[in-house]
């Protein structure tokens, strides 16, 4: 047997958590269940790990010597070995029994590998927080690859926004859009593009603020002021300032209030306090 690599563990009923159902989070994991008695399993533990090594982790191996592990052969039902399953995010998704032959056993993991694009777009998430450039660029190889991969124009537009092209991104959510849908965070970047839009013709705040203050009965001018607190992450006040508009006015500028009010709740999230907070008293108000 090749000596074993960072992609080549050997587990036990303690650490069989770590290793298999929490690594499968983040890549598949293949699961071979063993025993030294068992010359099958011998014949198929060096293709495993070859094949393990030449991935480099796209794939973990993880080996189960079930004499000394009959809890997670039993766990798994394993009635005979070498047995193999593979794991992805904690759900067993393949299996087989007995020994193939490498290039049967190639084929057998590169239905568990990702995809070249799903690759690239993994990288680009990695890099967003370092490089938004690097990350444009890797979601851009993705879709020059795939360009069915919405996911990547659900990254690449996130980029574009935290880069301030706005126009760039919005063109990428209208896109998304004519599928008839939009994925939760494509719904939350669409809700912050048209925030910042509506922001970027107030002059900020301040400029905001003063407007608002100078004619307190312009009930559009409060609006603005909502949309550029909110684009400053000021969401309570924001978020107050709307429903005193929806207060006094429950269509026009009530609507207009309203609508800035669910992209505030889109951007903060369903689990955001303010969000629960701000919802409910919104409902209240208005039913």
């Amino acid at each position: 047997m090749l000596e074993k690599s960072q992609w080549i563990i050997e587990t036990t009923v303690e650490t069989f958590e770590k290793d298999v159902i929490q690594q499968s989070m983040q890549r598949p994991v293949v699961v071979d269940f063993w025993a030294p008695w068992c010359q099958p399993c011998r014949q198929l533990a060096p293709m495993l790990e070859k094949l393990a090594e030449e991935a480099n982790g796209q794939f973990v191996l993880v080996k189960v010597n079930v004499d000394e592990s009959p809890d997670i052969s039993a766990a798994f039902r394993v009635q005979s070995i070498p047995h193999v399953v593979a794991l992805r995010n904690g759900q067993l998704v393949n299996q087989f029994t007995g020994v193939l032959p490498e290039n049967d056993l190639k084929e057998w993991l590169n239905q568990l590998l990702p995809s070249a694009d799903a690759v690239l777009i993994q990288e680009g998430v990695q890099l967003e927080e370092s490089d938004l450039r690097g990350a444009e660029a890797k979601f851009r190889e993705a879709l020059e690859r795939n360009p069915r991969a919405d996911e990547a124009k659900v990254h690449l537009s996130r980029v574009l926004l935290n880069q301030h092209r706005i126009e760039d991104a919005m063109a990428l959510i209208t896109e998304l859009e004519t599928r008839g849908f939009l994925e939760p965070e494509a719904e939350r970047i669409k809700s912050e593009l048209e925030l910042r839009l509506a922001a970027s013709e107030t002059g900020g705040v301040d400029a905001a603020r003063k407007a608002a203050e100078a004619d307190p009965e312009n009930l559009s001018l409060k609006i603005q002021l909502a949309d550029a607190l909110a684009v400053s992450n000021k969401y309570e006040e924001a978020l107050q300032i709307c429903l005193s508009v929806i207060e006094q006015e429950r269509t026009g500028a009530g609507d207009e209030a309203k609508a800035t009010m669910i992209r505030i709740f889109d951007m903060l999230g369903n689990q955001s306090e303010l969000t629960s907070i701000y919802r409910r008293r919104l409902s209240t108000l208005l039913y």
